[in-house]
């Protein structure tokens, strides 16, 4: 099939790239010159593991292409979608004007039926404004359609190549069908592919990434709760989560949540809701915990050394908001780092992929260490604010000798109190016994 997608961002590439894979004749589309000129080399502008080998493999085989000519898109492909990026208005709301952009351009460049598919992450009410920029402009058939996605960065191939289940908001039994042949090489294992109105696909995305979100401020709640109460929240969670009607993923606490999606999207559907009159109490009380949440080590800090910490020098083991990224939006390191810096501290930061995007964000602020145990030396403490690999089983030894004083705070409980007791630690986790 031919298969065009506008936008090389994270959704646009890792579906043009999974799309190729299977079979398809795919041409990418970006206003970019220099990311499509990069791109044409195999030149990944983001980090995602397995990302690069699919893209240059399917670009060697002839099945992936890249270009700037967007007019060239919409003529080339039976089905185009739409993944530019809808950032937040300043009042929450998402901004369409990239995707309704497309779709004039769509309109004025169509040259026979096409089958067009929001991929964006878009409130409700998008694609019949799609379908009506579209339609201004060309007298031939369109078909418009939702399909969302649940790509978790860092994961972001299986998710696509295997998907729990795959949305499709549809306006017609011919839209119903390509889409369902473009997908059905992704859920031979059985997975379903569901079929729904459009507007019902467009709140189905919103209502999975709000439904996280809730589920993760819910637990930061339960945490400060076992830090009052003396309950250790890993216990609790396994208890909660061992009920099969709850399950045990997005129960970890930690320090807030961040990225692309869940902070934007949590503040987009209660925009849509207050544009129906309704006020979303859920959603406020989510967001109002998620942002205090990014504060919580912040104040650990601070009651350990005093809110004077001129001449204190920390170490930050983690700057991306999740590992598998080099994502740093709405990263709670960033909230971290930015207090820390306010209070007089020095701060020497450490991450396996988002070291690049930390110089954009904090420029000659921090030092950068491109080795964890290098962020150690002459430090009075580590926090430690994602959970990579790279830091869940280290060389305690060596943390203690680096490090000026022995003072671990762990966003991520990622270690054990009795054993921190054991190494003679000062060790400050989340909703778990601390050791001082």
């Amino acid at each position: 099939m031919h298969v065009g997608v506008i936008g090389t961002g994270y959704v646009g590439l890792v579906a043009g790239a999974c799309f190729a894979e299977t079979g398809n004749d795919v041409i990418c589309g970006d206003v970019d010159a220099q990311k499509v000129e990069g791109l044409k080399r195999g030149a990944i502008p983001i980090y995602e593991p397995g990302l690069e080998p699919l893209v240059r493999r399917n670009i060697a085989n002839g099945r992936l292409r890249f270009t700037t000519d967007i007019p060239a898109v919409t003529r080339e492909s039976r089905v185009i979608f739409i993944a530019v990026g809808t950032p937040p208005d300043e009042d929450g709301s998402a901004d369409l004007r990239h995707v309704l952009d497309v779709a004039r351009v769509i309109g004025e460049n169509m040259d026979g039926e096409k089958v067009v598919v929001t991929k964006s992450t878009v409130p409700v009410g998008t694609a019949a404004q799609v379908r009506r920029e579209i339609e201004n402009r060309t007298e031939h058939p369109v078909h418009v359609c939702s399909n969302p996605e649940f790509l978790k960065e860092g994961a972001a191939l299986g998710d696509f190549m295997r998907p729990d289940r795959v949305v499709l908001g549809v306006d017609s039994p011919a839209a119903r069908d390509v889409l369902a042949e473009l997908y059905e090489p992704f859920v031979r294992t059985g997975n379903p592919i569901i079929i729904m109105d459009i507007t019902s696909a467009e709140l189905t995305k919103y209502a999975a990434n709000a439904m996280l979100a809730t589920r993760i401020s819910f637990m930061n709640e339960i945490a400060r709760m076992c830090e009052l109460t003396g309950a250790d929240v890993a216990l609790v969670r396994r208890g909660v989560g061992s009920d099969h009607r709850i399950g045990p993923t997005f129960l970890f606490p930690g320090p807030g949540y961040g990225g692309s999606c869940f902070p934007k999207d949590v503040k987009a559907l209660m925009r849509t809701a207050d544009e129906y009159g309704y006020d979303f109490k859920i959603l406020r009380a989510t967001e109002e915990v998620n942002e205090a949440q990014k504060l919580v080590f912040l104040e650990k800090v601070e009651r350990h050394f005093g809110k004077d910490l001129q001449g204190r020098t920390i170490a930050v083991w983690g700057l991306a908001f999740k590992p598998g990224t080099d994502d740093m939006r709405e990263s709670p390191s960033i909230v971290l780092i930015n207090g820390l810096l306010e209070r007089g501290a020095s701060v020497r930061g450490h991450d396996p992929a988002a070291l690049d995007i930390a110089r954009r964000i904090f420029g000659d602020r921090i030092v950068y260490c491109e080795r964890e145990y290098e962020a150690l030396e002459g430090a009075d403490a580590l926090v430690v604010m994602t959970d990579w690999l790279d830091y869940r089983n280290p060389n305690m030894q060596r943390i203690r000798d680096t490090l000026s004083a022995a003072v671990v705070f762990d966003a991520r409980n990622l270690y054990e109190s009795a054993k921190m007791r054991e190494l003679q630690f000062t060790y400050y986790p989340l909703g778990r016994e601390a050791v001082t």
